[in-house]
């Protein structure tokens, strides 16, 4: 080396520095070596620079029903009670079930891409529309007349049937919503987020503003803010259809033509889709759970506002880790796609290590902040010490959420959407839910015992995804790439 024949000479000032400059590189190249070591530099930054805006995407869709809750809870006590019970009952009936629905595309088109398969992305994309189609028709009936069945379900009959008409306006969203989902799945298949990111924002100010005119410049008020929210997830599914239809990067996508083709592939797509959903809602629906059961303690007004705020506060937490989960989701579908198996692994164990830092981040902020973030939901004291009693099992429980959200994005990538499904069935409902009902009503641990349960849920079913992408053979999925060598075209 260039620095031992300057040790072995005489020492100068003009021979010293390349000895400085040695030791920095050498140092340097350790550091380099020691980060190689802990994580693939490279992945990470395009995992990172994939989450971010897939992030903004999340976080915007989710806050336009938001919205048209904020803007209808201004008109009185019964309208946000009505519109508030209205956006629960339509997550957990509708919008969570056509996201789980479109999970089925993460797999299919994931895969499809990284096979160079690109004109089976369009067939799957259409096959997807039509499943959702046919669901939304049914879910619409009973969005018609939930405010009947919320009155059945012994809600209180004025909350309830102001609920039915913000939820019927909702109809027209639902249809859009989940059309909307299935593009964005394709979209994110395909690595194509910026457009997604624009088009999220822009929806997003663009209902602001229309909720705000329905609402207080016609004589809609109430149910124009349900038909805002209605308005704007249509504006984002034709912004985003039309850059499909005519962008030129999807020119070898588009079919020529109608065809009966996507009609064959629906049984292939609902062998996915049916998992993918039930993945989803049983995953959601505890969280809601937890809210009712709350509802049935002593002091049940100030045990589910806090329940209420807890879940609100993990749902948010849980979009950040999301943008993680789709990174996961693609490259290991891209990858295994592809005929890489190793290189999946490597891109999941690299989403992992980023999911951990990212939870100490979030855990950091909200262990410092509780008290002001709690103040947004309530200006009672009482409200915010309760919660700041629950902060510790909250800084626990995102823990545990973000590994679950990495590991399961990796199982919709790999198609293992069934093993999933039925882990979620089993630590959630006959591990987290019954020790939580254990230690709230039979120990008297009350809304902290609910999330001890939640908490014991979450970690055995990160436990159960964890051995289960460790102990299965990766490889395509066969359902994704049974298909005949004159539907391929390579790139």
């Amino acid at each position: 080396m260039a620095y031992d024949d300057c040790s072995s000479g005489p020492k100068s000032p003009l021979l010293l520095q390349p000895a400085v400059s040695s030791n920095s590189d050498h140092r340097d190249i350790s550091s380099n070596r020691w980060c190689a070591k802990l994580i693939d530099v490279e992945e990470a930054k395009n995992q990172m620079l994939f989450s971010l805006p897939m992030i903004v995407v999340n976080s915007c869709f989710y806050f336009i029903n938001l919205v048209s809750v904020m803007f209808a809870g201004h008109l009185g006590k019964l309208e946000l009670a009505a519109s508030n019970l209205a956006n629960s009952w339509a997550m957990v009936t509708g919008f969570s079930f056509m996201v789980g629905l479109s999970g089925a595309l993460e797999t299919l088109c994931g895969q499809g891409y990284g096979a160079k398969m690109y004109r089976m992305l369009g067939i799957h994309l259409q096959a997807s529309c039509i499943i959702s189609f046919f669901f939304s028709v049914v879910i619409s009936f009973i969005w018609w007349y939930s405010d009947i069945i919320l009155i059945l379900l012994h809600q209180d009959p004025d909350i309830a049937r102001e609920a039915g008409v913000f939820l019927r306006f909702l109809i027209p969203g639902l249809f859009a919503h989940s059309f909307l989902q299935n593009i964005l799945r394709f979209l994110q298949a395909q690595s194509i987020i910026i457009p997604l990111a624009f088009c999220s924002v822009g929806s997003l100010v663009i209902h602001i503003g229309v909720a705000y005119g329905l609402v207080h410049w016609t004589s809609l008020a109430f149910k124009g803010a349900s038909l805002a929210a209605s308005i704007s997830i249509w504006i984002s599914l034709l912004t985003l259809g039309l850059y499909v239809l005519f962008s030129e990067r999807f020119s070898h996508i588009r079919p020529e033509g109608f065809s009966f083709e996507p009609f064959h592939h629906v049984v292939t797509n609902l062998k996915l889709a049916l998992p993918s959903a039930a993945m989803v809602c049983l995953e959601y629906w505890a969280f809601e759970l937890l809210v009712l059961l709350a509802g049935l303690m002593p002091n049940s007004a100030t045990t589910t506002s806090v329940v209420a705020m807890c879940v609100n506060t993990q749902n948010i937490a849980y979009m950040i880790s999301y943008g993680l989960s789709a990174a996961a989701s693609t490259r290991v579908a891209n990858e295994l796609g592809a005929g890489n198996p190793d290189k999946a692994k490597r891109a999941m164990f690299v989403t992992l290590k980023l999911s951990v830092l990212l939870a100490i981040a979030v855990d950091l902020v909200l262990f410092f902040c509780h008290n002001a973030w709690a103040s947004l939901f309530s200006d009672s004291a009482e409200i915010i010490n309760k919660f700041a009693s629950m902060t510790p099992l909250l800084l626990i429980s995102f823990g545990f959420d973000f590994i679950q959200g990495i590991l399961s994005g990796v199982t919709r990538g790999c198609g293992w959407q069934h093993l999933a499904m039925c882990i979620n069935l089993a630590t959630f409902y006959f591990i987290g839910m019954p020790i939580a009902g254990l230690l709230a009503f039979k120990l008297n641990l009350h809304s902290q015992g609910l999330w001890l349960g939640l908490i014991c849920g979450l970690a055995c079913q990160s436990t159960g995804l964890l051995l289960l992408t460790l102990m299965t053979r990766w490889g395509k999925v066969e359902v994704s790439t049974n298909i005949n060598r004159e539907n391929v075209i390579l790139a």
